[in-house]
């Protein structure tokens, strides 16, 4: 018997998709607080500037900015402050690899619930030129015309 995937979306970083070509995903868990997961269940996250880097065998997340929440006075963590990432060690050296030798960044694409553990969608990215960011923009715009004059055909 297989079960639903209860997966609630609570940021995306859009700036991701448009400044870098995604070659692939990992499905990462972070390290919290309780109030910065209280934080999360408000919504109250950027993940705008964000960037993961590897140190010493392990992936943080730098630049992901949760707000403090509220109700947490004492509590409360520094809203940007680096995060560690949650995954197996010869994943990390695979994408240590990667990130090394290739040119590659690894950048968080989305930040979501599964079930009740908070996940991180973590790309691994290259960087798009400026002639690349102009040229899905006219793919984007052809293709909307295209969608936009069938259905006015239809009509």
């Amino acid at each position: 018997m297989t079960e639903k995937v209860q997966r609630k979306i609570i940021a995306q970083n859009k700036k991701a998709w448009h400044e870098y070509f995604v070659e692939d995903k990992y499905e990462t868990g972070i390290e919290l607080f309780g109030t910065e997961v209280k934080s999360l269940r408000q919504g109250a996250v950027n993940l705008k500037d964000s960037f993961c880097n590897i140190k010493n065998g392990e992936i943080w997340a730098n630049g992901i900015h949760i707000s403090p929440y509220v109700k947490g006075n004492i509590f409360n963590r520094e809203p940007v402050r680096p995060r560690r990432l949650l995954m197996h060690k010869r994943e990390i050296l695979k994408l240590f690899g990667l990130v090394g030798q290739q040119g590659y960044s690894l950048i968080p694409l989305s930040l979501y619930f599964d079930k009740q553990w908070v996940k991180l969608e973590l790309g691994l990215c290259k960087g798009k030129k400026l002639y690349d960011k102009r040229e899905t923009e006219v793919k984007k715009t052809m293709e909307r015309d295209a969608e936009r004059y069938v259905r006015e055909r239809k009509e």
